[in-house]
């Protein structure tokens, strides 16, 4: 196998070099398109359903109290001993879970959104309302000692729609990158070359010394 000789090498750069900007735009914007449709359809959908709780202060309780319990409830909801009881109503393993529940929570109501993701709408609603079940109990099993305890406020229903991105969206987000990436191409492109590939010849100040040096020679 013989190495491209210099001069088709340069030959080959100074064809690229004079492409017109707008094919390099183009070009970008078309394999961005490409790619992001090609993710979107081969990414199978993803469905999210929610469930809600409510944190209720007891009688020797405060509605302030009920509200920073919901923001550590919030967190345990994810943790191993509420996940370990879900898996039993859910029917999937504990890391399943793990990887497809989240919360949130509102720092002004006590209120705690359990969300689960899946390919499946009917095992995304399982899993979230597992999740506030197993949650409700462990809140019930101390609320001796918070006196603050959380009731179901929404069962998640099943969704209708896939929560991820249409494959319309995903090409038109890759198109957008592309071209931006094209754009960023034009601006490191080499701007000029002499007629051997090299640098042209750039203009110099004189410094100080040749300065006076021509002066002094007049």
């Amino acid at each position: 196998m013989t190495d491209t000789p210099p001069r088709q090498r340069r030959l080959s750069l100074d064809r690229v070099r004079g492409l017109p900007s707008w094919s390099v735009l183009a070009a970008g914007v078309f394999a961005g398109g490409l790619l992001g449709g090609a993710y979107g359809v081969f990414t199978p959908p993803a469905y999210t359903a929610t469930s809600y709780v409510v944190a209720v202060p007891t009688a020797r309780s405060t509605p302030d109290a009920a509200l920073g319990f919901a923001q550590a409830y919030g967190r345990v909801a994810t943790q191993l001993a509420v996940l370990g009881d879900a898996q039993v109503w859910a029917g999937v393993p504990v890391r399943t879970l793990q990887r497809s529940v989240r919360t949130a929570t509102s720092p002004d109501a006590p209120m705690v959104a359990v969300s689960a993701t899946s390919e499946h709408p009917g095992l995304a609603v399982d899993m979230a309302n597992a999740v506030s079940r197993a949650l409700t109990r462990h809140a019930d099993d101390s609320r001796s000692s918070t006196q603050v305890r959380l009731v179901q406020f929404s069962r998640a229903v099943e969704p209708s729609e896939p929560a991820s991105a249409s494959s319309g969206v995903t090409a038109l987000v890759g198109a957008s990158a592309g071209g931006l990436l094209g754009g960023l191409a034009l601006l490191a492109r080499p701007r000029g070359t002499g007629r051997d590939g090299d640098p042209g010849p750039t203009a110099s100040v004189p410094g100080p010394a040749a300065a006076a040096d021509a002066r002094g020679q007049r």
